[in-house]
């Protein structure tokens, strides 16, 4: 092989997909109900978005104006979770996005997404166990955290400045009820889940009892040198904005429902439904709550750690700090809970792939949970939570969630235009294929999706990407020149504005697949597209430090891939099995006969491992026909094919019986279509 043709193949494993059998029983227990991931969506995310950061963002950075701030935030969440919602009503497997990644884009990008998700997860549930150890000791009047920081200092830059070991036992005890059983703790989930609802619903009817509209008008000289210029909006619309990005971190998580693919009774319908119910209750409650807040209080009188305690003892309701600390308590716990819960689900499937070491993707029978996985991850969890000052890591977290959110909107936009094997809709027996002419942009020439129209559309894809990546580094590193109307400014932002636009009308143009799924994204490309341009500004936006310490743990990430993962792969143990096509049976046994014969006597060997329907869908793309063991070599001519029969003499396909256990099988001219009988 030259070199190449070497370079070309190592390339092609990158980019290859992972074929998905709908057939296929998993070996996870199918227990959650609807309810079950309705539960753990809001459980998962309604949490310190609602006790600490409605607070931090009224109070530093938005006002009152805050409720425009998670209304924001809220519709960037509802784009990304309606394109997870679709994926998971046509992937249901574990996963979430890595799964979705790897059906639809290739391997080293569902790897990089898997990776990031892990990263993820990890931290979420290091700084959810963290805020739930101080929040906790809050409430003993800070009796922990003095013990530790007198007997036991730590004085090492980048880490705390004590062992927390009550946040290392919060998230044993969480990991331990999830590696038991996945049905005991969504049990766990759903009952703090309602108490957490109920806190939120007492909070804010009782507010409405006491709100005040001149707190959303109060006037310049009433507020502090630091609390901007009063009225709804003290810092400006850019400080609102600023204060969206900030809210749309108290909406992560709600994407930990879409990892329970092999969990759910009926993952095609509740999936879907649970995250859009999720996240319509979590929109509701941030919005009402926000808004209760901000007229109870001034919002620069608001305490940024824990301002719904003050606010009620403010109006002398001393028992609500009471009830707001139990909904507090439920809440972290639930989202500490919706933190941990999707990373062994994420372990297991890289693991299962082969993509990570296999014994994460392990499942014990007795728990039908990934144990070791579960384990592993919890422990990494728990240490992060004991010893590291999490304040400059969060920042990572958000990498990895928008990277997921972009990858998912790009897979959709993808995989609906395509005619692909994993999609069961109405598809043209023979797609037309040729070179793309400029007709095929707006006018395609079927109203079902071809070959063309689908490369149109990933081209179209990409050029989108990029598009939209040079409109945001205009929009953020050229703001100050486009505020003064520099004329090389605006003509850029301009020419990057039309190819986002014309990209998008060219997928718009291109026939859709028309496979019937329970839940379908609306509005498609307009709504996947601006998904996708939310997150990617939002990810431009992250500091120099936070992109360093994301590449260091990618280098991390490729030397375990490149090293282990590209060659373990289950779909490289796959393609190494298959044989030659049928075509090039002739050609490459007169050129390399010892060389056929081993590769026979391999296809022999592992022939336990095919069996099946798996066996007969993989052996038919390769052109070859499965018989019982012993069976000898027989000629298969195109009238045993209805695939081919129109076909000249000359282009008759000619298939091979291989299996059995016996000598190497008789391959065929393909010149003449005679057979070349192996000597004995």
């Amino acid at each position: 092989m030259s070199k190449s043709a070497r370079i070309l193949f190592f390339f092609n494993k990158l980019a290859r997909k992972k074929h998905i059998n709908p057939s296929e029983e998993t070996s996870l227990a199918r227990v959650l109900t609807t309810c079950d991931l309705i539960g753990l969506g809001i459980g998962s995310t309604l949490g310190a978005g609602i006790y600490v950061v409605a607070g931090q963002v009224a109070r530093q950075t938005a006002g009152p104006s805050v409720v425009l701030s998670f209304l924001i935030a809220a519709v960037a969440s509802v784009f990304a979770g309606i394109c997870y919602a679709e994926f998971a009503a046509r992937v249901p497997k574990a996963g979430s996005a890595y799964v979705y990644s790897y059906v639809t884009v290739g391997e080293l990008i569902a790897f990089v997404i898997g990776w990031n998700l892990i990263l993820e997860y990890v931290i979420g549930t290091a700084s959810v166990a963290r805020a739930w150890s101080s929040y906790f000791d809050s409430l003993v009047d800070n009796k922990i955290q003095d013990f530790f920081k007198e007997n036991m200092p730590m004085h090492v830059s980048g880490l705390s400045e004590y062992p927390d070991f009550f946040a290392f036992s919060i998230t044993l005890v969480l990991t331990v009820l999830l590696a038991v059983g996945v049905k005991e703790s969504t049990m766990f989930n759903n009952i703090f889940t309602v108490v957490n609802l109920l806190v939120v619903t007492y909070v804010v009817v009782c507010g409405l009892f006491k709100v005040d509209g001149d707190n959303w008008s109060i006037s310049e000289s009433e507020v502090p040198s630091d609390a901007g210029t009063g009225g709804f909006m003290p810092f400006g619309f850019s400080g609102m904005m600023s204060g969206a990005a900030t809210c749309f971190y108290a909406f992560v998580g709600f994407d930990c429902v879409a990892t329970t693919g092999e969990e759910a009774k009926n993952p095609q319908r509740a999936i879907p439904m649970s995250i859009v119910v999720s996240l319509l209750a979590i929109t509701l409650a941030y919005c009402s709550l926000s808004t209760v807040l901000t007229l109870l209080c001034p919002y620069y009188l608001l305490d940024p750690n824990a301002p719904l305690p003050l606010v009620f003892d403010r109006l002398g309701w001393g028992v609500a700090k009471y009830i707001i600390a139990v909904g507090a308590i439920c809440g972290l716990s639930t989202s500490l809970l919706g933190a941990m819960f999707p990373l062994p689900r994420i372990l297991y499937a890289m693991g299962n792939d082969g993509l990570l070491f296999r014994f994460l993707g392990k499942v014990i029978p007795r728990f039908q949970t990934p144990v070791v996985g579960t384990m592993i991850s919890g422990v990494f969890a728990g240490a992060m939570a004991m010893l590291f000052d999490l304040k400059e890591l969060v920042d990572m977290m958000s990498i990895g969630t928008l990277l997921a959110y972009t990858l998912v909107a790009v897979c959709v936009l993808i995989l609906r235009y395509q005619t692909d094997e994993y999609l069961t809709g109405e598809v043209p027996d023979q797609p037309m294929t040729g070179k793309i002419s400029s007709r095929d942009l707006f006018s395609p020439r079927s109203s079902d999706p071809t070959t063309i129209s689908g490369s149109l559309t990933s081209y179209s894809v990409g050029l989108l990407l990029l598009a939209i990546t040079a409109l945001c580094a205009m929009l953020i590193y050229a703001e100050p020149y486009l505020v003064k109307l520099s004329w090389w400014a605006i003509v850029l932002t301009i020419i990057f504005g039309s190819a986002v636009l014309l990209a998008v009308i060219v997928v718009w143009r291109q026939p859709q697949n028309k496979s019937k799924l329970w839940f379908k994204v609306p509005g498609l490309p307009w709504i996947p597209a601006l998904s996708a341009f939310i997150n990617i500004y939002l990810m431009m936006k992250l500091s120099v430090p936070t992109w360093i310490r994301f590449g260091v743990w990618m280098a991390i990430g490729f030397a375990i891939y490149f090293g282990y993962g590209v060659r373990n792969s289950s779909e490289n143990n796959q393609q190494a099995m298959q044989q030659p096509r049928a075509g090039q049976f002739s050609r490459d046994i007169e050129d390399r006969p010892p060389a056929y014969q081993e590769e026979t006597d391999q296809v022999d060997e592992k022939e336990p491992l095919l069996s099946g329907r798996n066996h007969r869908r993989n052996a038919s793309r390769i052109g070859i026909n499965v018989t019982p063991p012993n069976t000898s070599v027989n000629e298969k001519t195109i009238g045993d094919d209805p695939a081919n029969q129109n076909q000249p003499d000359s282009d008759k396909h000619v298939y091979a019986n291989v299996t059995g256990v016996g000598e190497p099988k008789a391959p065929f001219d393909s010149e003449d279509d005679a057979p070349v009988h192996s000597k004995k």
